[in-house]
């Protein structure tokens, strides 16, 4: 069983999700040692969100699920490269496909792309 280091960011490490068929990186987040587990347990890529202070299985709210196909350690143990099969089409909590989809142009943010799904809708509270 691989053991990685949650030492260093005071329990976490930080996690790079890739779209498993075009290497697209789709966003990037924390996993604690329950987060990992759950992922290799299920597949399903779970991280640590640090605001809520609790685990957060991707896609259970909006059902943009995603599903683990490799997983890659760096060198030090300590950072972790997700390549999924992102379900639903978005990643990002805003309703874009990568939480990427802004680019810097001359100073300023240009906006790459459409939603794919409306964030209002989705996450009413």
């Amino acid at each position: 069983m691989v053991s990685l280091d949650f030492s260093k960011l005071g329990g976490l490490v930080p996690v790079v999700t890739q779209d498993a068929a075009t290497n697209e990186v789709l966003m990037v987040a924390f996993m604690n040692e329950e987060a990992w587990n759950h992922t290799l347990q299920t597949g399903k890529a779970t991280y640590y969100s640090r605001s809520r202070q609790c685990l957060w299985i991707k896609g259970e709210t909006s059902g943009n699920i995603q599903k683990v196909q490799e997983i890659r350690i760096d060198c030090d143990n300590d950072t972790v490269l997700l390549k999924v099969e992102q379900v639903g089409g978005a990643a990002c909590h805003t309703g874009h496909r990568s939480c990427f989809y802004r680019k810097l142009i001359d100073g300023g943010l240009e906006t790459i792309g459409s939603p794919v799904f409306n964030p209002k809708e989705v996450y009413r509270s």
